[in-house]
């Protein structure tokens, strides 16, 4: 498989070489977090002469004798070099047992630069701290943003690229199949047997079904409004009687494993976050189109996903805006930034024109304001308004 440089998370790596940080790799299943490991790996080897590299990657049989954590500790400790930077990298640290008693032990001899990756529903962004007694450097991995899909097949003409990129996603191990169907095909089961699976074993979940029809229901209504109690009022049937509180249950185990993003709303004009409805979206839109079929594309809601993954992908925190009953798709925030975006795939069209701007003509401060769309044209202004291709709005940071 052909490996680009995913420059933006290999420098966070190097960036926090000699901190006292356990440095863990957080992203949904197959998002490359392993791969960026080796390339981190590679890092060391080429440029930090003194450096003593202890790696291990559990996915391979030849470490099976460690996935205890006395015999993990042992094995580090036993390989350790004294006058060199130590360095422990890990892959899939939860396939041993105890594994945070380990990591523990060695963060505290101050003895070693330590970076590990693991199953998101057994490395939890929000266990970490309990995990860990050490501080923690959590790195966001993220599917193939669409500058990486360019990247990866050297496409020279950026609009047919983001069209190819609407159908083949950021999932870069379905790359290697030519056969649409075959690359969907891997992307369900990345999904069902990586995702679900560990999901399902983390929280000993016995009603499969409903997850199913949990997962299937947030796919088909990505960027809309949705609650746990509107999920279970639309899937109650006749005979079951679904819990709401289920129902939020398996909402956080799916965030939870990254499978999905939840976006909470925010009053634009009352300047607060709102408790009711929140929207949610896949952290790679193939996965629903690998599950649901590409019938109906849909394609303002996928543009809209791609939009929210990106923003994520660069930092910011995202909110569904609110103003004045008035929905706006983004408000991102990120230190003393803030950012009002509307998306649309197709803008030609006067009402619909008026309809992304008017929002955002509303709005009375002076951040600013983005209408992204699949315009096809060079970006323009529009009463202060940026109009811009989302081609463009990707692949210009």
């Amino acid at each position: 498989m052909k490996l680009i440089e995913r420059k933006q998370y290999l420098d966070k790596m190097v960036g926090v070489i000699g901190t006292p940080d356990i440095k863990v790799l957080t992203g949904v299943r197959r998002s490359g977090k392993s791969k960026l490991l080796e390339a981190f790996k590679s890092y060391v080897q080429n440029d930090i002469p003194n450096a003593n590299i202890i790696h291990i990657n559990f996915n391979l049989s030849i470490y099976d004798d460690l996935k205890e954590y006395k015999a993990l500790n042992e094995y580090v400790e036993g390989n350790y070099i004294e006058g060199k930077q130590n360095f422990v990298l890990i892959d899939e640290i939860q396939m041993c047992k105890g594994f945070e008693l380990c990591i523990n032990n060695l963060h505290a001899t101050e003895a070693y630069n330590i970076y590990i990756t693991g199953s998101n529903a057994f490395l939890l962004s929000s266990d970490l701290a309990t995990l860990f007694t050490g501080r923690v450097f959590e790195i966001k991995v993220y599917p193939f943003s669409f500058a990486e899909y360019v990247d990866y097949f050297g496409a020279s003409d950026k609009y047919n690229a983001f069209d190819s990129y609407m159908l083949e996603g950021g999932m870069s191990g379905s790359y290697v199949y030519k056969e649409q169907e075959d690359k969907y095909d891997y992307i369900e089961t990345v999904f069902d047997t990586l995702i679900l699976r560990d999901i399902r074993q983390k929280y000993k979940i016995k009603n499969s079904v409903l997850m199913d029809r949990i997962t299937q229901f947030l796919m088909d209504n990505v960027s809309n409004l949705t609650s746990a109690r509107s999920i279970a009022d639309t899937l109650t049937s006749n005979k079951e009687k679904i819990n709401h509180k289920t129902v939020a249950n398996y909402l956080n185990y799916l965030c939870n494993a990254f499978a999905f993003y939840k976006i909470r709303r925010y009053d634009i004009n009352g300047k607060r976050y709102l408790a009711s409805n929140d929207k949610y979206y896949l952290s790679d839109h193939t996965f629903r189109y690998a599950k649901l079929g590409t019938k109906n594309l849909d394609n303002g809601r996928v543009i809209e996903n791609i939009v929210a993954m990106e923003l994520l992908r660069r930092g910011y925190e995202v909110y569904a805006g609110v103003l004045y009953k008035k929905e706006i798709d983004f408000v991102a925030l990120k230190r003393n930034e803030k950012l009002y975006i509307q998306v649309s795939d197709n803008i030609t069209h006067p009402d619909t024109f008026k309809r992304e701007t008017d929002p955002l003509l509303k709005i009375k401060d002076a951040y600013p304001k983005t209408v992204i769309a699949r315009t096809r044209n060079p970006e323009y202004q529009y009463e202060g308004i940026r109009i811009i291709d989302v081609s463009d709005w990707l692949l210009n940071k």
